[in-house]
């Protein structure tokens, strides 16, 4: 662990902006790799000299186009490195990325464009570039850039058009990024990424310079990520927790593998050998649920069994950081042998950690992976205090925490059990939005994240729900569903989503979503027709797997968090239905609301 005078030292002389951190990059790693990424089937690599004349000639072809201080510049696109060098691009030529998931529908897409005031987007491919050129009437943009394929459209410029220009730009302008850095400061504009909700307009987060700078300074300070690591990234960038991890490479100098396809992240793992990679928990319950279920016949599945309950054995003395030893030593090294080894290696080989944030990950599942010789350190934060604002520390994880506050951030609960945070990563409000921002942010700083939590003995917080999301049944009580949903999903690798119901109501109930590649293996297994999805979620021999894994969960509950009917949706909840954010948070309103036929008529019985 770095010392505190050095951690102090670290945050007392941070970099100004993200374009001095990026020189400061440059200048201590140069030749160094920074990035990989895919094209035409194979991977190229840029290393910190070449990644500086990339966002140079962004940031340069940003300012040919009359960029001038906190101008707003979108990026609609999914996952990829030109979003990356756009990125910090815009935030080097002074100007702030207001940034769009590229499952935005049309009308949301033109709400951020228009209340951002945006004056340039960076549009993935047609599709993106249509979003917007649809509403240019309702706009303020003057330019797109298309990262792929050909421009057609007057106002768009094609990835390598917009390069050419950059440089023409440098070549008549040398030092123009460099006075654009020099005039860029820590209260500058860097960032409005608005917040998916569960309810309502988003709402634009304006995060400075400072934000970013603080949040790679203040991870490098807690001594988890060297620049030797190898990240495996493909989060949305869109998202905080995807941008965050831009910010704190570019302090720490390690390399990044980038590919943002999801049915791919396994596979890539694999050939990737990535040293950590972060993720949301469905991630995580993924992996779990295809491994437990591809594992559960005959001799196979005994082994199995038996490999997790040594491994599971040996969970609270590696923990306090005691390899096993004796006759639990031999037996923890044959079940590596037999059964860990392989999924490990089916991660790549290398993974030090896991990094799993953006919602609450179940202790069982972290547990799991735990046993298997896999450490998931479970963070949190959110948009308004970007992002990794607690994180554990793999030298001393305490799972069911999400660690303790990062250096430099301070954190303290509320008389009603709220978590406030304080710190320079904190938003400076919401965009043109007063009144949201008064109601979240005192004038002293101390933000209200809205989630009720506790510290233990060792300052480390845990997370107990929403604050707006606990549940009072009729009879009084309190039920915090993420508990509760957290507890079905770790007792049945099928299931994949979760709403508990019950305000106001006597008991609770839910409404679940099957894991379609999960359940269709084990109907294979078990000799049930699987030509018909919708059909096999409704099967009476599902129910039957179903009623179990909730009868095992509810066991795990107090009798009032108890769940004493439920229903099984015939398909996942959506992005595009409206029923789950972009980083898939159910919008537990929307869903209340579209099945509410449903929810009542678990209680009509009665």
């Amino acid at each position: 662990m770095m010392p505190l005078a050095q951690q102090q030292e670290l945050l007392a002389n941070q970099p100004a902006s993200v374009g001095a951190m990026l020189l400061t990059r440059v200048q201590e790693s140069g030749p160094k790799e920074a990035y990989r990424y895919h094209d035409a089937g194979r991977w190229i690599s840029l290393n910190w000299n070449e990644t500086k004349d990339a966002v140079y000639e962004v940031a340069a072809g940003l300012l040919s186009l009359g960029l001038k201080t906190e101008d707003r510049v979108a990026i609609a696109s999914g996952t990829r490195i030109e979003w990356i060098l756009a990125d910090i691009g815009i935030m080097t030529a002074g100007g702030a990325t207001t940034t769009v998931y590229p499952t935005t529908q049309h009308e949301d897409v033109a709400f951020i464009l228009g209340n951002s005031e945006s004056k340039i987007v960076f549009a993935e491919d047609d599709f993106q570039v249509a979003k917007v050129v649809d509403h240019l009437d309702e706009l303020s943009v003057t330019r797109i850039i298309q990262l792929t394929g050909k421009a057609d459209h007057e106002l768009v410029l094609t990835w390598s058009e917009f390069r050419e220009l950059g440089r023409t730009h440098l070549a008549e302008h040398p030092n123009s990024v460099d006075a654009a850095i020099a005039a860029t400061g820590p209260d500058t504009l860097a960032t409005l990424i608005y917040t998916s909700g569960t309810t309502g307009r988003p709402k634009g987060v304006r995060l400075a310079q400072e934000a970013w700078t603080y949040l790679g300074t203040s991870i490098e300070a807690y001594d988890i990520i060297s620049p030797d690591d190898l990240q495996y990234l493909w989060l949305p960038l869109s998202h905080v927790f995807g941008k965050a991890l831009i910010a704190i490479q570019l302090k720490i100098g390690f390399t990044t593998a980038v590919d943002g396809s999801v049915e791919k992240i396994v596979d890539n793992l694999a050939e990737i050998k990535p040293t950590f990679m972060a993720g949301a928990p469905r991630i995580f319950e993924k992996v779990r649920a295809k491994v437990m279920t591809g594992a559960q016949q005959g001799v196979k599945g005994k082994i199995f069994d038996w490999a997790f309950s040594v491994g599971y054995k040996t969970i609270p003395g590696r923990l306090e950081g005691n390899e096993p030893a004796g006759l639990l030593g031999l037996q923890y090294a044959v079940a590596d042998k037999l059964v860990f080894s392989k999924l490990k290696e089916r991660m790549g080989g290398n993974i030090r950690f896991f990094v799993s944030g953006s919602a609450a990950l179940s202790r069982e599942v972290q547990e799991w992976f735990y046993a298997a010789g896999l450490l998931i350190l479970e963070g949190y934060g959110l948009t308004e205090t970007s992002a990794a604002t607690f994180v554990n520390n793999p030298r001393a994880t305490r799972f069911g925490t999400v660690g303790p506050a990062v250096p430099g951030t301070e954190a303290k609960i509320a008389a009603d059990g709220e978590i406030l945070v304080k710190g320079p990563g904190v938003m400076r409000g919401y965009h043109d939005n007063d009144e949201a921002t008064a109601e979240v942010l005192t004038a002293d700083g101390w933000f209200s994240t809205g989630d009720i939590g506790e510290f233990d003995d060792h300052d480390y917080l845990r997370i107990t729900d929403r604050k707006k999301d606990l549940i009072k049944t009729s009879g009084g009580k309190y039920v915090a569903p993420q508990k509760v949903e957290a507890a079905v999903k770790a007792a049945s690798p099928y299931v994949s989503q979760v709403l508990v119901h019950g305000e106001g109501r006597k008991y609770v109930c839910a409404l679940m979503t099957l894991d379609p590649e999960a359940i269709t293996g084990w109907a294979q297994q078990h000799g049930h027709d699987t030509s018909d999805y919708t059909a096999l979620t409704q099967s009476a021999a599902v129910r039957e797997l179903m009623d179990s894994g909730v009868s095992q969960a509810n066991r795990k509950l107090e009798r009032w968090e108890t769940i004493k009917r439920f229903e099984i949706l015939a398909h996942e909840l959506s992005v595009d239905a409206g029923e789950v954010t972009p980083s898939l948070k159910i919008r537990r309103k929307a869903v209340e609301t579209k099945y509410s036929d449903v929810l009542n008529s678990l209680y009509d019985a009665d």
